[in-house]
């Protein structure tokens, strides 16, 4: 699992993201679940990862700080960044036909000396 140290070591915005994607992913293993998909690419743009939580499909936005010195990582997934979402989860649902439920969750990762905080708010936003 990726940690907070390697995260600060990364010399770029992108590589750092990714750094703290794959500590997000094992996180959300660890708490039951399965992933289907990473990084899925869609017209809409990139799911960060699609996963089953019991039955139900969660599109999840994952988001990383060094702190919450500028606002908590979740208050980054702002109604714009819903409704790509929304239209990239309608896409991969064309290519993935799923009967079940589906939800979209954000996990965040705050950064401190001690490592990782993950703060997860299943079904954090709903779309017309």
């Amino acid at each position: 699992m990726a940690t907070y140290s390697e995260f600060s070591r990364q010399p770029h915005t992108h590589a750092r993201g990714r750094s703290a994607e794959v500590a997000a992913i094992a996180w959300l293993e660890g708490h039951g679940y399965r992933i289907r998909a990473r990084n899925h690419e869609t017209a809409a743009g990139e799911i960060d990862a699609v996963a089953l939580d019991g039955d139900t499909l969660c599109f999840i936005e994952i988001k990383a700080r060094d702190s919450d010195e500028f606002g908590s990582p979740l208050a980054a997934v702002n109604r714009h960044k819903q409704l790509r979402l929304g239209r990239a989860a309608a896409l991969y649902l064309l290519e993935e036909p799923w009967e079940g439920p589906c939800r979209f969750d954000v996990l965040g990762l705050t950064g401190s000396a001690e490592g990782w905080r993950y703060e997860l708010v299943e079904n954090a936003f709903e779309l017309p």
